[in-house]
C-alpha cells in the first residue's frame, strides 16, 4: 500500500539499524546449526489429513478450548498451506479479517515437523506469535518443539555501549537521565535484554541508540561484552530452534547485507512463512537502495567526539571534526528544504533539488566533512576496536555521499525526504521482484505469503507482481463476518470534492455530528496529515458549541500506543489518525463503532516513486489509472475500513467522505473491494443506525 503522510513521531531514518550483527566481511562467526533429525517423509494428503483433524469437532484445539468452533475460511486456509508444506510450493493468500489466520498456518507448519521461518510486519507482532500464539499451540498438540524468537539489533540493550554511557553519554534532559538509571536497574536482571520487557518505555526515546548497537558501530567479537552479549544469545537460541520468528526488516536485511543472521538459518529452513506480507515491498525497499541521512550523519557525529575523547584525547580535534558533520547535515536539510515552512515529511523528486548550487554546495560539504573524519580515524584507528569499526562507519557513509553525487543507477529511482528536523537523500528500485526471485531460487522450501489484503482479484496481482510470485499458487478466504447485517456504509453524495478548499472543514463538521450521536467511540482517518488539525479544530470547535464532553485526540501529540490506549479508557473520545491508524489497530468491541475516512486514498502523483512505476507502466502499454492509483486505493481502502469490524459480533458504520466512491466510473470497483456491507442512502439514516448502537452500548 502507498501510504499516506508519514507520522511525523516515526522514525524513518533507523531502519538500517534494525539488522543485529556485524557489518558485511565483519569477524563475527557465523553460530552453527543445531543438528536434528529430519521431519519424517510424509505421504501426500498426510499432513493435510492431520491438519483437518486438528481443526475438527473433538480435535485438539476443540479440547483445550471450550470456546472453538470450526469455521470454514480458517480450516480451507489451512488445508492449503499444508498442502504447499507438503508439496514445497509457494502459496499467497489473502485471509479476510476473522479467518484466524495464524492459527491457520501455524497449525499446518507444527504439525509438518519441518524447521520454520516466520516473519512479520512488526515487533509487537513478534512478540504476540511467540508469547502468545505458539506457547498455547505448542501446549495443545504437546509438541516438545523450540521456538526462539530474534529482533533486529536496535531491539537488545548492547552492555559495552551501555558501559560506556554511563561515562560519556551526553543526554538530552532529565527524563533521559531517569531512564537511563531505569535501563542500567533492568540490565542487572534481565536474561534476554529485550527493551520490550521494560513495560512504558517509549521506542522513540533518545537514550535506546545510544545504549543499543547497530551495523555501523557492533564490533563483533573484538567487543569486550561479546561473551555476555544478548545479541549473540538470541542468535544462538534462533539457530537451535525449530521454529524462529523474525520480521520483514529483518529478513531484508539478510537479504541485502547478509547481515541478520538469517543467513545461516534460511538455507536449513523448510518452510518460510510471512504474516502482513502486504507490507513486504515497503520494508524490503528500505534494505534494497542507498540513504544518506541526517540521522545518521549526527548519530556518527556523536560516536566520533564520544570516542575519540575516550580512546585518543588530544590525537585529533574531535569536538571540531563533529561540528563539521553536524553543520554539513543541517546545511544539507535547508538546502533540500528550499525555504518551505514543513510541518511532516515532505518527498521531492530527485530534480527539484539536484543541480541547485545550494544543494550541490550542501552535498559537498558532507563529503568534506566525512573525508576529514576518515583520515581523522584513519591515524588512530590501530588504537583499539571502537575506532577501528568506527573508521569503517566513515568510509561507507562517505562512498555513499559520494554516490549521490553521481548519476542514479539504470532503473532506480532518486529521491528526496525532508521533514523539521530531519533529511534523506535515497535510492532504490521500483519494487522488491529481483531481491524476492533471487530468494524463492534458493534451498527448496515452502513459501506462504498472507495478509487481510493482497490484492482485488483472484490472482491477487496487487501483491505477486511487484513481489516476483506471478508463478505462485493463490487463494482467497472471505471473513465469515456477516458484515450485511452488522455494518452500514454511508457515502455522502452532497459532499465537497477533495479538492474543494472546505473539504476538511466539511469531514470535521460531520464528523462532529456523527460522534456526538453515537457518544464517542469514533476513529477520523485522513489520507494526509494536513488534514488531521484542520479536522481536529474543528471537532473541538463544534463539541464545545453543543455542549458534549467529547475528548479530541490527535496522532502526534502522544506515543501511538499511549493514545490508542487513552481512547479505549475514555468511549467519549473521537481519535484523529493519518499513516499510523490506517492498518495493524485492534480495538474490538464497542469501543469503536465509527470511522470515518477523509477521502478516496490514491497515492500521490507526485511522489517520486509513484511517477516512476507510472512511467514503466505506461512503457508497458498499460493503464497506470486503472492498473495503479485504482488498485493502490483499493487496498487502502480496505486496510482503513478493516479497523471497524473487528469480531463476530461487532457493528459499527463505515462513512468515505468522497463523493467519487459513489459517484465515479471506478467507484464501483472500490466499492467492492469494501466487505459487503449494508448502504445507506443518506445521513438520517445513518444518523438512526448510529442511535441504535448507542442504545445498546448503553442498556
Amino acid at each position: 500500500m502507498s501510504r499516506p503522510d508519514q507520522d511525523p513521531t516515526e522514525s524513518t531514518d533507523d531502519l538500517m539499524a534494525d539488522a543485529p550483527w556485524g557489518a558485511p566481511g565483519s569477524d563475527v562467526p557465523p553460530a552453527p546449526v543445531r543438528e536434528r533429525p529430519a521431519a519424517e517423509a510424509l505421504r501426500p494428503g498426510e499432513l493435510e489429513q492431520a491438519v483437518v483433524a486438528a481443526f475438527d469437532i473433538g480435535g485438539p484445539l476443540s479440547r483445550h478450548d471450550a470456546g472453538y468452533s470450526p469455521r470454514e475460511p480458517q480450516q480451507g486456509m489451512a488445508r492449503a498451506v499444508a498442502q504447499a508444506i507438503a508439496g514445497r510450493e509457494t502459496l499467497v493468500v489473502e485471509a479476510g479479517t476473522g479467518v484466524g489466520k495464524t492459527f491457520a498456518y501455524l497449525v499446518p507448519a507444527l504439525l509438518s515437523g519441518g524447521r520454520t521461518l516466520i516473519s512479520t510486519a512488526t515487533k509487537s507482532l513478534q512478540d504476540q506469535l511467540y508469547l502468545r500464539d505458539l506457547p498455547r499451540l505448542l501446549e495443545t498438540f504437546s509438541l516438545p518443539l523450540r521456538a526462539a524468537l530474534l529482533k533486529g539489533r536496535g531491539s537488545y540493550l548492547c552492555l559495552h555501549r551501555l558501559e560506556q554511557a554511563r561515562h560519556s553519554a551526553e543526554l538530552p534532559d532529565r527524563r533521559a537521565v531517569a531512564q537511563l538509571a531505569r535501563i542500567e536497574r533492568w540490565a542487572m536482571t534481565t536474561h534476554t535484554g529485550d527493551f520490550s520487557e521494560i513495560d512504558g518505555l517509549d521506542e522513540r526515546s533518545p537514550v535506546l541508540p545510544i545504549v543499543s548497537s547497530n551495523r555501523d558501530n557492533c564490533l563483533g567479537t573484538d567487543c569486550p561484552s561479546y561473551r555476555d552479549c544478548h545479541v549473540v544469545k538470541a542468535r544462538r537460541e534462533a539457530m537451535e530452534a525449530d521454529l524462529v520468528v523474525v520480521n520483514h526488516h529483518l529478513f531484508f536485511a539478510d537479504l541485502v547485507l547478509r547481515d541478520s543472521g538469517v543467513a545461516e538459518l534460511l538455507p536449513s529452513v523448510e518452510v518460510a512463512i510471512f504474516d502482513e506480507a502486504h507490507q513486504l515491498p515497503e520494508a524490503g525497499l528500505n534494505f534494497l537502495g542507498r540513504m544518506v541521512g541526517s540521522a545518521q550523519l549526527f548519530d556518527f557525529a556523536r560516536d566520533l567526539v564520544a570516542q575519540g575523547l575516550v580512546h585518543a584525547r588530544g590525537l585529533q580535534e574531535w569536538q571540531e571534526i563533529s561540528a563539521g558533520v553536524e553543520r554539513a547535515a543541517r546545511a544539507l536539510r535547508l538546502a533540500c528544504a528550499g525555504g518551505r515552512e514543513l510541518r511532516g515529511l515532505l518527498k521531492l523528486r530527485w530534480n527539484e533539488c539536484a543541480g541547485r548550487a545550494d544543494f550541490e554546495a550542501a552535498l559537498a560539504e558532507v563529503a568534506r566533512a566525512l573525508e576529514l573524519s576518515v583520515d581523522a580515524l584513519a591515524t588512530v584507528m590501530e588504537v583499539g576496536p571502537d575506532l577501528a569499526r568506527l573508521h569503517e562507519r566513515a568510509v561507507e557513509v562517505y562512498k555513499n555521499a559520494l554516490l549521490f553525487a553521481r548519476e542514479p543507477d539504470p532503473g532506480a529511482v532518486r529521491w528526496v525526504d525532508v521533514g523539521t528536523h530531519q533529511v534523506r537523500l535515497v535510492e532504490s528500485p521500483l519494487d522488491i521482484r529481483e531481491a524476492m526471485q533471487e530468494a524463492l531460487a534458493s534451498t527448496p522450501k515452502a513459501w506462504v505469503f498472507t495478509s487481510a489484503t493482497l490484492g482485488e482479484g483472484e490472482d491477487l496481482a496487487w501483491f505477486t507482481e511487484p513481489a516476483g510470485l506471478q508463478g505462485a499458487r493463490t487463494l482467497r478466504v472471505g471473513s465469515p463476518f456477516d458484515y450485511a447485517t452488522h455494518a452500514r456504509l454511508y457515502v455522502p453524495r452532497h459532499f465537497p470534492k477533495p479538492s474543494e478548499p472546505d473539504h476538511g472543514e466539511s469531514v470535521g463538521w460531520l464528523g462532529a455530528r456523527l460522534a456526538a450521536k453515537l457518544g464517542g467511540r469514533t476513529f477520523i482517518l485522513t489520507t494526509t496529515l494536513r488534514q488531521l488539525q484542520t479536522v481536529a479544530d474543528v471537532l473541538r470547535q463544534r463539541f464545545e458549541e453543543g455542549g458534549h464532553r467529547i475528548e479530541v485526540l490527535v496522532q502526534g501529540s502522544m506515543p501511538k500506543r499511549q493514545l490508542l490506549q487513552q481512547f479505549v479508557d475514555q468511549p467519549a473520545s473521537v481519535l484523529v489518525g493519518s499513516a499510523s491508524f490506517w492498518e495493524g489497530i485492534d480495538v474490538p468491541g464497542d469501543s469503536l463503532q465509527c470511522v470515518v475516512i477523509d477521502k478516496l486514498p490514491f497515492p500521490p502523483p507526485n511522489d517520486p516513486l509513484v511517477e516512476a512505476r507510472v512511467t514503466r507502466l505506461e512503457s508497458e502499454g498499460r493503464n497506470p489509472f486503472m492498473e495503479y492509483f485504482v488498485a493502490e486505493a483499493a487496498i487502502a481502502l480496505k486496510q482503513g475500513a478493516g479497523r471497524l469490524i473487528r469480531t463476530e459480533t461487532d457493528r459499527g458504520l463505515l462513512v468515505v467522505c468522497d463523493p467519487r466512491l459513489a459517484g465515479s466510473h471506478y467507484g464501483r470497483r472500490l466499492r467492492e473491494a469494501l466487505p459487503p456491507m449494508t448502504q445507506v442512502p443518506d445521513e438520517a439514516t445513518a444518523q438512526a443506525w448510529l442511535a441504535e448502537l448507542r442504545a445498546s452500548h448503553d442498556a
